[in-house]
């Protein structure tokens, strides 16, 4: 239920992220063609090309997480026993929770500092702008508490403890070196 559920959250993300480039495309390429064509431009098509940048980027990060896409090595891992693999995958886990607590402790403090605090073209709150860390780092801690769940009820396959893959494809297991 809880990974259908995280499923369609990310799959929202997607589709955020797409809207969010095609905003971009469309501001940049107008504002462009204003400029060269006619000597005028869109005021605020840099800033707000800027925000939907930042804010991919963190909604980006989140879908990552989900997907398991993040850069990792699986040199160490993929060798140690079924035990060893939990070990690792809790402790990696815990300190990913430990950074998204600092994402959002920092995020926070910054959407508060800045909540009256507007932009210079588009005279939006800046708040807005740094609450993407605060929507990335409680998105990224659900999905990691989701993990360790998983983990903790055994419904994990070994594959899913390495969390590194080599495409698109299914996680890739190396097997151990002959003797």
């Amino acid at each position: 239920m809880l990974d259908r559920l995280i499923g369609g959250y990310c799959r929202l993300l997607s589709w955020l992220m797409a809207l969010g480039l095609a905003l971009m495309v469309v501001l940049v390429f107008t504002n462009v063609v204003l400029r060269y064509a006619f000597s005028s431009g869109i005021t605020m098509s840099e800033e707000l090309s800027r925000w939907l940048f930042v804010w991919m980027t963190f909604l980006g990060a989140v879908v990552a997480m989900r997907e398991g896409s993040h850069l990792g090595s699986d040199t160490l891992v993929s060798r140690l026993p079924r035990a060893g693999k939990k070990l690792c995958f809790v402790l990696g886990h815990l300190l990913m929770l430990f950074v998204c607590w600092l994402l959002f402790k920092g995020a926070y403090e910054q959407t508060l500092i800045n909540l009256t605090s507007t932009s210079a073209v588009m005279e939006v709150s800046m708040g807005i702008f740094y609450a993407c860390g605060l929507v990335t780092s409680v998105s990224v801690a659900l999905i990691l508490v989701h993990r360790l769940w998983r983990l903790v009820t055994g419904q994990l396959s070994e594959a899913e403890l390495i969390g590194v893959r080599e495409s698109e494809e299914e996680p890739v297991i190396v097997p151990a070196p002959l003797k």
